[in-house]
């Protein structure tokens, strides 16, 4: 797997963590079921298959005992996510989050439900119900995604091996059958760590942008390829995805409230629009972030003793996790593109790697070239 800094460059200004991923704030565990077979033309409900369901768990505990302080944000709101309101309205998240397709979004949140219900089977019983929290993007240029493929096995075993540690990225999970720019996209993920100790990551499922918007670290690689390597460019091919959009899940270790976690949030869009993105109609932009700090729980056994957070007046400290969002979001984008390799699904649709040693020659003289970390 090819990541950004295998091509000679270290992006940004603050230093990734251990493995440069979301699983560098500590708790925090990724799991991928990707799913691949047929080929040929589709068959609306049998196949192609590329699409796959991505988990991300908050801590290794019970998440709807133990409930950790988020914030969602919607840059631009043109898709189909669950659960986003009560996250609004309450501030805490009670699920592991799930990234998959858009008409699986039911399905996998049903599925969600199943399995929070077995671990916690007083819910909706002697206590209240369960808000699970699923985001989407469309793979419909490579996936039959009237399929509905992903199944609740599928979902559960995404949530049962979360892992620690180094994450899979590029045609995985959710992002087995996305696009970025044009080329093939998929899952990509990355991290900062600031001065004051604590640790931003961003996972990313890519799925948006045009092809002449690309921009990597201020080269505007989209224009270079900008007639090469096009989607769907077998001669008989007449159709290429959409819009698309974006999923961005931000965690940290610092210790925010659901307030300053939706401030956070917003800067994921500066990452974002780093990399040529406009937020074009038809896409949907969305921000999902939490905080492991200060965990909430369900059935408090005593009065809630004072907290730790970090005080918006602290602008230093607030503004370095600004900033790690920022670049942590950016990278996690462009490791979704460099990680990705060339799939053909239904119909012989096709999505292309980007070349990796030419995008290097074009990144050499950029001022983010480097020896790398």
């Amino acid at each position: 797997m090819t990541r950004l800094r295998d091509l000679g460059v270290s992006p940004g200004l603050l230093p990734a963590g251990l493995y440069n991923a979301i699983t560098d704030v500590p708790g925090v565990r990724v799991g991928h079921v990707t799913l691949i077979a047929g080929e040929g033309a589709l068959r609306p409900g049998q196949g192609p298959v590329r699409t796959g369901v991505t988990a991300i768990l908050p801590h290794a505990d019970n998440l709807f005992e133990e409930k950790v302080i988020a914030a969602v944000y919607t840059f631009n709101g043109y898709g189909k996510a669950t659960g986003f309101e009560q996250v609004r309205e309450l501030g805490v998240l009670e699920t592991p989050i799930l990234l998959t397709n858009t008409l699986n979004v039911g399905l996998v949140s049903d599925a969600v439900i199943t399995c929070m219900v077995r671990e916690n089977p007083a819910i909706g019983v002697t206590t209240g119900t369960i808000n699970p929290v699923v985001g989407e993007c469309n793979d419909g240029f490579l996936n039959d995604i009237q399929g509905r493929h992903v199944r609740a096995e599928h979902v559960q075993a995404s949530i049962a091996d979360a892992t620690a540690g180094p994450v899979l990225e590029g045609n995985v999970g959710a992002g087995t059958g996305t696009a970025c720019c044009g080329f093939k996209g998929g899952i990509g993920t990355a991290s900062r760590t600031v001065e004051s100790g604590y640790t931003v990551g961003a996972l990313v499922q890519s799925n948006f942008g045009a092809r002449r918007h690309l921009m990597i670290l201020g080269v505007p690689v989209g224009q270079h390829f900008h007639d090469r390597l096009l989607p769907g460019s077998a001669p008989a091919l007449k159709t290429e995805p959409g819009p698309g959009s974006i999923m961005m899940i931000l965690a940290t270790d610092a210790p925010l409230t659901a307030r300053q976690l939706h401030r956070l949030a917003k800067r994921a869009i500066f990452g974002l629009a780093r990399t040529g993105s406009v937020g074009t109609n038809g896409s949907g932009d969305f921000v999902i972030a939490f905080s492991t700090a200060n965990r909430r729980l369900h059935t408090p056994r005593e009065p809630v003793s004072t907290v730790t957070i970090i005080p918006d007046e602290q602008g230093i400290a607030i503004n370095d996790l600004f900033l790690a969002a920022i670049e942590a979001v950016e990278e996690a984008i462009l490791n979704s593109l460099i990680a990705a390799e060339t799939l053909t699904g239904r119909d012989g649709h096709v999505l292309y790697a980007i070349p990796h040693q030419e995008l290097a020659d074009l990144l050499r003289g950029s001022p983010a070239s480097s020896t790398g970390k």
